[in-house]
């Protein structure tokens, strides 16, 4: 069964790669020999992040139509955030992006946090695996852009773009740290606004200050102003040699977190509590001596 699967994702069928996200997702008995099965295979990860309001869906769009003008196939994850409700993407690709909905070389997935604290969702790794096995040129991953999704996506993307507006000028100082860190390409979207010289002025400052060279490119994404410079600088930062020290250490964590859930997947909270009231002493060290579960 998941042999077939992964020949379909391999051959690009839409079906089998969005049937594979879902299982995936919701955690389908078997689903992790469905991921021991991928092949190991590399493409181009972009992160996309910044405040909201940078505009980020529509700088991917715009890179999205130009890559596509290219001969390009893309692969887009839209991480949105969740309702609290039902725990899916509050905003959805319904209202983004429509015009790549049946495109055959445009594959698009909104994915909820689901909670997660960093802001991504909690099986990322997992699904960017799968979209890697499928015979796709980038992969396009667009954060919620809150708490730690930054740093989790500068982790998990061979390229991170921090999308800025100009009027973020003023915030540059209290940002500083965390920019230099992440970003890989600045982006000054919107730069057909006041201030933006300002901002691009301010950037290369803290880039030249940190004994860095990172590409600042400027754009307008509404009018897919600026997007060939951006993907040229894109293009060459892939071609340079990095440490990826901190996508080692996601991948860590992520095993980490895998090894927890096997290890707790007999132990449910509800059966805990009724033991607890059951026991005769408590003291929480004693309990769980007794109980053998330390």
């Amino acid at each position: 069964m998941w042999n077939q699967f992964v020949e379909e994702i391999q051959q690009g069928n839409v079906r089998s790669i969005a049937r594979s996200i879902s299982l995936v997702e919701n955690e389908v008995t078997g689903y992790e020999q469905l991921l021991s099965s991928l092949p190991d295979k590399s493409i181009p990860l972009i992160g996309i992040t910044g405040p909201p309001g940078a505009g980020k869906s529509t700088l991917t769009d715009a890179l999205t139509a130009q890559l596509i003008q290219k001969g390009k196939r893309v692969a887009i994850l839209c991480v949105d955030p969740s309702s609290p409700f039902h725990q899916g993407a509050i905003l959805g690709d319904r209202i983004r992006m429509s015009r790549w909905y049946n495109h055959p070389n445009v594959y698009i997935r909104s994915l909820a946090t689901r909670g997660a604290l960093g802001g991504l969702h909690p099986k990322i790794i997992e699904l960017t695996e799968i979209l890697k096995a499928a015979p796709f040129d980038y992969i396009l991953l667009e954060t919620v852009g809150v708490g730690q999704s930054e740093v989790e996506i500068a982790g998990l993307a061979d390229v991170t773009l921090v999308v800025l507006v100009p009027e973020a000028g003023d915030e540059i100082q209290t940002m500083k740290s965390g920019l230099m860190e992440i970003a890989d390409v600045f982006v000054v979207n919107k730069a057909d606004r006041p201030g933006s010289d300002t901002m691009i002025k301010n950037l290369r400052l803290m880039v030249h200050e940190a004994h860095q060279t990172k590409p600042i490119v400027a754009t307008q994404a509404n009018q897919e102003i600026g997007i060939e410079n951006l993907i040229r600088s894109i293009d060459q930062t892939l071609l340079k040699t990095n440490e990826r020290l901190l996508k080692d250490r996601l991948i860590i964590e992520k095993i980490y977190w895998i090894i927890q859930q096997h290890r707790m997947k007999d132990i449910r909270k509800e059966e805990l509590l009724q033991r607890w009231k059951s026991s005769p002493h408590k003291n929480v060290y004693r309990f769980l001596q007794d109980e053998r579960l330390i």
